[in-house]
């Protein structure tokens, strides 16, 4: 929430997630941009926070066309052009998670809150050295993989990475249970940047 004569503290990008392979035009009405719409609303409401959820052009990631990265580096640019000397906060669910990683090769983000993250072909080791990363990841998740997401954030800390995760115990990858913990924890992690 802005609060006029005061600057912003922090800008939050939200990237939602998509599938492997989909040329279908992406939406705000499909399923993955709506799930994070509660992450959203709830981080605006912190604040001198700035937040914007990022859309893509198409469902898909497709491969070696990395779909989803250049709408959302686009997004990552606008948003730290409007506001220069807030810290800039990814928050990435499934393959948002994994445009988090790549776009935190930029060391213009600060921190980046993964959710269930896609994290396919050692993804995490794009993000830089000087970020902040908390990963969540249910231990019921079967379409992303708790275990991989825990060997990059031990990889990520062995760097030197100030890395963090998190399993949320039968916790699914749509986050539709835990509800509380999901949302709370990127709250806790937003403010920590405050």
């Amino acid at each position: 929430m802005l609060i006029p004569g005061l600057p912003v503290a922090a800008s939050v990008l939200v990237l939602p997630g998509g599938t492997d392979n989909s040329t279908t035009p992406f939406s705000r009405r499909q399923p993955a941009p709506m799930r994070m719409y509660p992450f959203t609303l709830s981080l605006r409401a912190l604040p001198r926070v700035v937040v914007h959820q990022a859309v893509y052009d198409v469902h898909g990631w497709n491969g070696q066309h990395n779909s989803p990265l250049a709408p959302a580096q686009a997004a990552l640019d606008r948003l730290i052009d409007a506001h220069p000397d807030s810290p800039v906060i990814l928050v990435g669910h499934s393959m948002g998670g994994r445009v988090a990683a790549h776009l935190a090769a930029d060391k213009r983000v600060a921190g980046v809150l993964a959710l269930a993250p896609w994290w396919q072909h050692a993804d995490w080791e794009y993000i830089h050295g000087e970020a902040r990363v908390l990963a969540l990841h249910g231990t019921a998740d079967q379409r992303t993989y708790p275990a991989r997401t825990e060997k990059g954030i031990a990889q990520l800390r062995e760097r030197g990475v100030d890395a963090e995760f998190v399993p949320i115990e039968g916790g699914g990858h749509a986050m539709l249970d835990h509800v509380w913990t999901w949302q709370s924890t990127a709250l806790t992690f937003v403010r920590s940047f405050l």
